[in-house]
Order: structure tokens, then C-alpha cells, then sequence
């Protein structure tokens, strides 16, 4: 049996019913939905490189949006943490330079993904047609799969144990989630 104690206490100190809330749920699932639709489109129609002239233009143009939505997304999950109550007990150095110190193993993941990848190999140039000429298996990848989602999970639970933040907490879940079902998907 799950004791369910600590997670009813969590939830007392987060109301999903905040317009800033649901908004950010929405930004954190719409965001995975909307680069893995547009690139499973583009290499099946092939559209977006017709309309930019070439596989790379419409690739650098993807992955612009896809940047411009995660700031909107960190926008919105930095909104809601704002305008929820800190959990009292949290708001302490020792949480704060714990969470720190996860967000900067988080940047480090998502930094040397992007390093290790390039901008297309980041943002999905392989449906584009630009294929890497081998599988990446440095760091980070030697390390965990999909260090992009996971450094930037990472990234979103640290900023929210810095803020000692419920909602935080619990949006990091969505962020998780929806990266977890986006892998699948990805597979």
C-alpha cells in the first residue's frame, strides 16, 4: 500500500485551477506534440523544405520556433511558480543549493547534447533528410539516453526546489511525463 500522505500535503499548496497554471501545463504538453508532429509531417510531404528551398533552411526555421516555444514554456512554468505559495519548510540553503546543483547537471546535459549534436541534430534534422554520418555515442549520450529531455527535466525540478515551489514540483512531473510518452512516440 502507497502512502499517499506526503503527495495530498504537496497538493495543498498547489491550485490547478490558476489560469497561470493551466497555462503552463498546456505550453509543457503542446510542446513535444508540436515539434514531433511537424517534423513527422515534413518527412512525409516534405513541405517545409519546399516552402524554405532547402532541407537546412526549413530545419533552422523548426528549430527557431521550437527555441522561441521553450522560452515561452520556461516563461509560463516560472509564472505559475511565482504566482503559487512556497512550501515554508523548503525555503532554505540547503534545498536551494541542492537545486542548484541540479539544475547545472541539467544545463551540463543539455549543453553537451546540443555540442555533441549540432543545431540539426538537434532539432530533428533528421526527418529533414540531414542525416548525422555516424551515431553520436559521446558524452552525454555514454551516459544516459536522451540527455536533452532528462537535462532539461533537470533543469525545471532544480528551478523549482530553488524556489521551493509545489507547483514547480509538480510541473516538473508534466515536463517529465510529456517527455517520457515523446520518447516513446520519438521510438
Amino acid at each position: 500500500q502507497v502512502d499517499v500522505a506526503a503527495m495530498v500535503q504537496l497538493f495543498g499548496y498547489v491550485d490547478v485551477t490558476d489560469s497561470g497554471f493551466i497555462v503552463a501545463v498546456l505550453s509543457i504538453i503542446f510542446n513535444p506534440l508540436f515539434w514531433n508532429v511537424v517534423a513527422r509531417w515534413e518527412h512525409k510531404t516534405r513541405a517545409l523544405s519546399q516552402v524554405f528551398g532547402s532541407p537546412h533552411a526549413a530545419c533552422y526555421c523548426l528549430g527557431t520556433a521550437i527555441l522561441a516555444l521553450n522560452f515561452v514554456r520556461s516563461h509560463c512554468f516560472t509564472e505559475a511558480m511565482k504566482s503559487q505559495p512556497k512550501l515554508e519548510g523548503w525555503d532554505s540553503h540547503w534545498t536551494y543549493y541542492s537545486g542548484l546543483a541540479i539544475l547545472a547537471v541539467g544545463t551540463l546535459f543539455v549543453i553537451s547534447s546540443f555540442l555533441a549534436l549540432g543545431f540539426t541534430g538537434t532539432f530533428l534534422g533528421d526527418y529533414f533528410g540531414i542525416l548525422m554520418e555516424e551515431k553520436v555515442t559521446s558524452f552525454p549520450f555514454s551516459v544516459l539516453d536522451n540527455p536533452m529531455y532528462w537535462g532539461s527535466t533537470a533543469i525545471y525540478l532544480g528551478w523549482s526546489l530553488m524556489h521551493a515551489s509545489p507547483a514547480g514540483l509538480l510541473l516538473t512531473a508534466v515536463v517529465a511525463i510529456s517527455y517520457t510518452i515523446a520518447v516513446l512516440y520519438e521510438g
